[in-house]
């Protein structure tokens, strides 16, 4: 891994250089929100200061909400081919990466999903590190450093961005744009960074205490407070649907009036709907709100380091944001420490 530089003055030429590689991604406004929108000119190509957070994050584009797997009759089937492009996504916050690399993890170590691993290996990463969002809480997560997982990497130090590059993409990226990249570090980047660091760190808002939650989860798995939550909680699905990490998918067979045709669809599904449960017999394992609430949080703050040495909650406070009824990191670890 090595550290560029490239001046601001030339942050514009930076479309051109990055829509050589595929297609140009990046979080755009929508409402009173953010997404990751194509880019289609350089001008529309903003590095934002601040952590810009889109609602739907990078899982997107490695796992679409819908797709038809294959097609088949009574007698054969076939595979759609698929044009995949390469995409570059610029803007992705620290967190977001590692949920990137917890997708890899999952979706590699059992079994491999090719769907999957398809569409990574035809993604590239240009991360960047911004001002925490109020709801943010990866710096307690251990999730707003990332080492690995990205192509390049900014850091706004001023009237330059620092540009780690983390791959062999994101060398040839460089060599591409070896006329704005520049091996001519500052002599000052150390000073500028770590003051850089310690002045996002300060930024932090959401003060939530993980410390110790993942034997608490065990402790406190049969408490009332689940209940209580599940009285709220609407089985809407959406903290699920922006959950970064969660990769609950269903299969369906859908058939033609005709019955004679048919495709197999693989799209997003969630732990929080009642029949995602639902087995033959009508028999549910997790009828109860309460239940999957329970299920979803486990999975979150305990199963998923037993299996994969760390948490699937990266920080980045989706569920807070979007949870109707606030329900969420924050206010079950406040519930689970009283």
């Amino acid at each position: 891994m090595r550290a560029l530089k490239l001046s601001k003055k030339d942050e514009i030429k930076l479309y051109d250089v990055l829509k050589e590689f595929g297609e140009v991604w990046a979080p755009v406004p929508k409402g009173s929100k953010y997404v990751y929108g194509k880019i289609e000119k350089k001008e529309d190509l903003v590095i934002h200061e601040e952590c810009i957070l889109p609602i739907i994050p990078v899982k997107k584009f490695l796992m679409p909400p819908d797709f038809t797997m294959l097609k088949f009759t009574p007698s054969k089937y076939s595979i759609p081919e698929e044009d995949i492009p390469t995409t570059v996504v610029v803007g992705v916050p620290a967190c977001d990466i590692h949920a990137v690399n917890i997708l890899d993890k999952f979706y590699t170590t059992d079994y491999v999903d090719n769907y999957y691993m398809k569409r990574r290996e035809r993604l590239i990463i240009i991360g960047k590190s911004g001002t925490p969002r109020e709801n943010c809480f990866c710096h307690k997560s251990n999730t707003s450093i990332v080492e690995e997982g990205y192509d390049l990497f900014f850091f706004d130090l001023g009237d330059y961005y620092l540009v780690w590059v983390g791959s062999e993409k994101g060398d040839d990226i460089v060599r591409k744009g070896a006329d704005i990249f520049s091996e001519e570090v500052p002599k000052d980047v150390s000073k500028k960074f770590v003051e850089f660091r310690r002045n996002r760190n300060k930024s932090y808002i959401n003060d939530v205490d993980l410390e110790g939650v993942t034997d608490l989860m065990e402790l406190m798995y049969d408490a009332p407070f689940w209940d209580e939550f599940g009285e709220k909680c609407l089985s809407c699905g959406q903290c699920t649907m922006v959950c970064p990490t969660c990769t609950c998918f269903n299969v369906i067979d859908d058939l033609a009036l005709s019955g004679e045709t048919g495709e197999r669809r693989r799209y997003w599904d969630s732990c929080m709907f009642k029949d995602y449960s639902l087995v033959a017999g009508q028999h549910n394992f997790r009828e109860s709100k309460a239940e999957r609430l329970k299920l979803w949080y486990t999975h979150k703050l305990k199963a998923f380091i037993g299996h994969f040495g760390s948490p699937s909650c990266v920080g980045c406070g989706r569920c807070i944001e979007t949870c109707p009824v606030d329900i969420n990191v924050v206010t079950v670890v406040e519930k689970m420490k009283g």
